[in-house]
């Protein structure tokens, strides 16, 4: 009797300290938000100029949810479009990447996108684009041209632009459209008997569809093997992921835990159908921006033994979120309300954040990384995105190759292949493709007479290392060493154009861009395959049945 009087008023002793905490919470939001509207109330009266209160509400907002994580996002009613987008991956418009020609001064087309608008009216890379709706587009930023190429699914627009390749100008009507990029962009067999399908997002409605209709077509050209290239994809539905996931897993087996403060947060998810393939082997591709939804599937297939995981080590989102929370005014909020557990037990998150002081970030160092056992008893840990069971990393791209991608404001290699299409109306299929050594050649020779130049790194940390030598001393002992050197280094940009491994990135480059022009993103992927190690390496794995099973048997641990 006595020990259930103790525990009774034990039991009420923690209610109460509950309440009491709860009660603390509760005074201090509201002590807040009395301060907050204080403040405003008081700025909007007193302040030296008139406040624009969706400016200054909505900045303070944005703080707020800054303290926070980075996927707990406010959209406003004048935002909604946006907001549309994020949730569905559709837009309307034409269906174009437009970039800024710096030659050129304008906006012109760069990607036309298949099967939509701008290219079933022919438009091509290079158009130079002049009006829209009788508004001249001169002097006019990407994003305003973008703005105005967008409008509601349906409605036309009027488009002017000029066509260097043959010097004309020409107004095209174009009726929007809700433009969406395929989740699934290229699948086919590779070396014969071994399936490869690319799987950019899982944003559209029938990412899983698409995703079991293309298995069954490989199984059906006989595929021994598959490889799964989730690289760069940033996630998108969770159902999308399981039901993938469903596809090769029995049913009943755990897939995903989520856990969250509020009771309907947490959920758990089981396959829930037969399966197609449980035998099969799989080889899952991942990198650096490997995130979310695509890592519960890479997650999944590890911690069941499924699949083994090839590249580098994931993102790291092991966060949820509801994407709907209805605010007032027609505002919307995508709010973080839980994490999630691969089988195993393990959660990926990689950034923990932390909401004292304003908010602050942490990575997950390895060494705080806690062990998991994935079914046949290997060893997987938390706290940092999907590490790889064999890793593989991808080639690099040279230094020179980047600055003509992506830095050089004189468009050489943009100009070079509309140039390229101007004399060529047809090129050989995708598969085959390149760019001769005389086409390489030419384009060298441009870029010679340009006077490009770049910063090549090597000059740089010469310089900085001649800067320490003389702090410390030691560079009148070795100056005729660093003079040699920096001979050596001299800029020569025939010299990096010619380099065989710069050359063979650089053809890679116009290779892919002449390609994207006559048989789009799915042609450009198709014919990349053909230099991709990351790939070459899946497909001997997937031809070594017993490597395969021993990568995924556990490691035979030391003793102490």
């Amino acid at each position: 009797m006595r020990k259930t009087i103790l525990f009774c008023v034990m039991l009420l002793g923690a209610a109460t300290v509950l309440a009491q905490k709860n009660d603390d919470h509760n005074f201090k939001v509201a002590k807040n938000l009395d301060v907050f509207n204080a403040i405003y109330k008081n700025l909007d009266l007193m302040y030296v100029d008139t406040l624009n209160a969706d400016e200054v509400i909505g900045n303070g907002i944005k703080a707020m949810l800054r303290s926070l994580d980075p996927y707990t996002e406010y959209y406003p009613e004048d935002k909604s479009a946006e907001f549309k987008q994020m949730l569905t991956g559709k837009y309307a418009g034409i269906g174009s990447i437009i970039s800024y020609n710096f030659t050129r001064k304008r906006v012109v087309i760069n990607e036309p996108y298949e099967n939509m608008p701008a290219a079933e009216v022919g438009l091509k890379k290079g158009d130079i684009i002049l009006s829209i709706d009788g508004e001249d587009m001169t002097d006019k930023t990407n994003a305003y041209v973008s703005e105005h190429l967008r409008g509601d699914a349906g409605t036309t627009l009027e488009l002017k632009i000029h066509r260097p390749s043959t010097g004309k100008d020409m107004t095209f009507k174009i009726q929007r459209k809700a433009i969406q990029m395929p989740d699934l962009p290229y699948y086919g067999m590779q070396d014969g008997d071994i399936g490869y399908i690319d799987l950019d997002s899982y944003v559209g409605e029938n990412c899983s569809k698409d995703f079991r209709r293309a298995f069954i077509d490989l199984k059906k050209q006989g595929a021994k093997g598959l490889v799964i290239d989730l690289r760069n994809n940033g996630g998108g539905s969770v159902q999308e992921a399981l039901a993938i996931l469903n596809i090769f897993i029995p049913k009943n087996t755990d897939l995903l835990s989520m856990k969250g403060k509020m009771q309907r947060s947490n959920q758990n998810y089981k396959t829930t159908v037969e399966p197609i393939d449980t035998v099969m082997p799989i080889v899952v591709l991942v990198n650096e921006i490997t995130a979310s939804a695509s890592e519960i599937t890479s997650g999944a297939f590890q911690d069941l033994d499924r699949a083994v995981i090839m590249g580098t080590r994931t993102y790291g989102k092991g966060l949820v979120q509801v994407p709907n929370v209805q605010l007032p005014y027609n505002g919307n909020l995508k709010l973080t309300t839980a994490k999630y557990f691969t089988p195993s037990g393990r959660c990926i998150q990689a950034i923990n954040y932390k909401h004292s002081q304003g908010g602050y970030t942490e990575h997950v160092p390895d060494s705080l990384t806690r062990e998991f056992r994935t079914r046949n008893g290997r060893i997987v840990h938390d706290g940092g995105g999907i590490e790889p069971d064999i890793k593989i990393e991808p080639d690099s791209l040279p230094n020179i190759a980047y600055y003509l991608q992506r830095v050089d404001t004189t468009d050489l290699m943009f100009n070079y292949v509309v140039d390229y299409i101007k004399n060529h109306p047809t090129i050989a299929p995708a598969s085959e493709f390149e760019i001769s050594d005389a086409d390489y050649e030419e384009f060298k020779q441009r870029v010679i007479n340009s006077n490009f130049t770049y910063d090549r790194v090597s000059e740089k940390c010469l310089e900085e290392l001649v800067k320490l030598a003389k702090f410390e001393g030691y560079y009148e002992d070795a100056k005729p060493e660093f003079e040699a050197l920096e001979k050596k280094l001299k800029h020569n940009i025939a010299k990096d154009l010619d380099f065989d491994y710069n050359k063979q990135k650089i053809k890679q480059m116009l290779t892919s861009d002449i390609i994207t022009a006559y048989y789009f993103q799915r042609g450009a992927l198709e014919n990349s395959l053909r230099y991709d190690k990351q790939l070459k390496e899946a497909i001997r794995l997937l031809k070594s049945p017993e490597e395969y099973a021993a990568t995924l048997q556990p490691k035979a641990e030391k003793k102490e």
